[in-house]
């Protein structure tokens, strides 16, 4: 019963996704290799934003405009 009801309550937790992602208004300097940032800046067109991911060392960062709804994204300042 106690293996039941933690597997109950790890895949509740693990099947959860996160409710929001946080949008940026700069991109950051310093980003882990695969690490996803979201900027919203005038290189994309209304209604996305830029999808940053990060590279390791000597690769160049991958970019591209995706498209972010509204009340899944949350405005957030980047320390430059």
């Amino acid at each position: 019963m106690r293996i039941l009801m933690s597997a109950v309550v790890l895949s509740c937790f693990f099947g959860l996704p996160c409710s929001a992602q946080t949008i940026l208004k700069s991109e950051p300097l310093m980003l882990a290799p695969y690490e996803v940032a979201f900027v919203k800046n005038a290189s994309c067109p209304s209604g996305q934003v830029l999808k940053v991911t990060g590279a390791i060392r000597g690769l160049h960062r991958r970019k591209a405009c995706v498209a972010m709804p509204g009340e899944q994204a949350s405005l957030a300042a980047a320390t430059p």
